[in-house]
């Protein structure tokens, strides 16, 4: 039987549209400022990292927190769309406080002001929208290709988006003169736009009734009932669903890989002598991401599901990344880039499913304890996105200050120079490895069908 549908064109992308706004946010902070903070404020590397590793422990309290609310929230927008709307305008006053650190109050009150700038905006405001925008996919539509549709056109966008900022920004910075003003200004015409997209993706799409949800989901005259757990109970759900759990660690390794290339503003600053070589760089990642989401949709058809299709793409990245490792010490930039292009497009499948592949552990839940916690299951994104990606840049910032680096310095130590290859050849590498074996075992899709079966069983039995 073919599965219903429940968006048009123009509904899907309307979606996708809505990570212009939280790749604003995601890649200036990753790939900018850490080097904006020790170059530009005069910040320690070693400190900021730790400020920033500090600042995660509130992280893993508030997704959830907020993914709970988003569970027993509702209004006439739904569960999640008010707070993707309304979460949006406090990251972008956030984004904006960090690059305007005043220059005369002192440094101890200079990492006062980035510590509780950074933390309001991935603790609170960053967490409220992209759980909520993450857990539209399971709320605005049931059939399982329309996910992949989204998640796909929503990676396209993003990687897009991030593309563009690792591309211009540093041109952008020089062209308003450089400096902390330049960096202000950009900032403020970023989050200018983030607010615009985001709100766009808000009210293009509209959320499903808790009736249109349930179907075919519960058994015959089973009634369904308004959810009733705290957040221990949140915490317990997602505990005992290992396939949570392992979306988990493979969502955190991912961040922290993109966050480690990120950094690559220092390798090529220092080891390849040529910062605009990131916005080359970039596009050898983004543009075979986004060719690879465009086929997403089809191989995931093709493969008959999402569990081979991932693990095999996943193979070739690795495969990829080593390659990348082997031209690096080489000195052979074209075969980086190359070789980088291919790692993009193993990995590609996966960015692009992955907020069906959640939907459908939120579904494995559903199914093993009656209880819907779409909200709560996709605070995994936000989780990876924040911890992940704040990790990844608080260990370069520990990595550097452990070489010794100097920022400004326009030579680096022999310990640094050997830092950076670190961080940018065998880091990815391994974090890509990690979660291919990861994905060997996250088979949720088989594991919904056999419940599933189950439930037929039983009303027919």
């Amino acid at each position: 039987m073919e599965e219903r549908t429940y968006l048009k064109w123009y509904n899907k992308v309307g979606y996708g549209s809505g990570d212009i706004a939280g790749n604003v946010v995601y890649a200036l902070l990753s790939a900018f400022v850490m080097i904006f903070l020790t170059d530009t404020v005069g910040m320690n590397a070693g400190v900021v990292g730790t400020l920033i590793a500090v600042s995660k422990l509130f992280d893993g309290v508030s997704d959830i927190f907020f993914g709970s609310l988003i569970d027993k929230t509702h209004s006439r927008m739904g569960k999640a769309r008010p707070w993707m709307l309304y979460g949006y305008f406090g990251c972008a006053v956030c984004l904006v406080a960090i690059f305007c650190i005043p220059a005369g109050i002192g440094p101890f009150a200079q990492y006062a002001w980035f510590f509780i700038a950074y933390t309001m905006l991935n603790a609170g405001f960053y967490t409220a929208n992209n759980i909520a925008y993450s857990a539209l996919t399971a709320l605005i539509t049931k059939n399982n290709h329309e996910r992949v549709e989204m998640g796909s056109i929503r990676f396209m966008f993003a990687f897009g988006t991030s593309m563009l900022i690792q591309t211009i920004t540093v041109g952008l910075v020089a062209y308003f003169g450089g400096g902390a003003a330049a960096w202000r200004t950009v900032a403020i015409i970023y989050a200018i736009v983030g607010v615009l997209s985001n709100t766009l993706s808000v009210m293009s799409v509209k959320e499903l009734s808790p009736e249109e949800l349930a179907e075919g989901e519960v058994s015959a005259g089973e009634e369904i009932k308004e959810e009733k757990y705290n957040l221990i109970d949140a915490f317990k759900l997602l505990a005992h669903n290992k396939y949570f759990l392992m979306i988990c660690g493979s969502y955190l390794l991912m961040q922290i890989y993109s966050a480690t290339l990120n950094m690559g503003i220092y390798f090529m600053t220092y080891v390849l002598k040529n910062a605009n070589l990131l916005g080359v760089f970039a596009w050898a990642i983004n543009i075979p991401m986004i060719i690879g989401l465009l086929l997403t949709p089809t191989l995931v058809l093709k493969f008959n599901g999402m569990y081979r299709l991932n693990i095999y793409g996943y193979t070739v990245g690795t495969i990829g990344r080593l390659g990348v490792l082997i031209a690096g010490y080489m000195g052979s930039v074209p075969l980086m880039l190359a070789c980088t292009a291919i790692a993009a497009l193993g990995m590609s499948p996966l960015q692009g499913d992955m907020n069906a592949l959640i939907a459908t552990t939120s579904e494995y839940t559903f199914l093993t304890t009656g209880k819907r916690v779409d909200g709560t299951m996709y605070s995994c994104t936000s989780f990876g996105t924040k911890v992940g990606g704040g990790l990844g840049t608080a260990v370069a910032g520990w990595l550097l200050a452990l070489s010794g680096y100097v920022g400004g310095a326009a030579e680096q130590s022999a310990s640094t120079m050997n830092m950076l290859h670190i961080m940018y050849l065998w880091m990815p590498m391994i974090f890509n490895l990690l979660i291919t074996i990861l994905l060997t075992r996250l088979n949720v899709e088989k594991a919904n069908e056999i419940l599933k079966e189950k439930i037929r069983t039983a009303e027919n039995g």
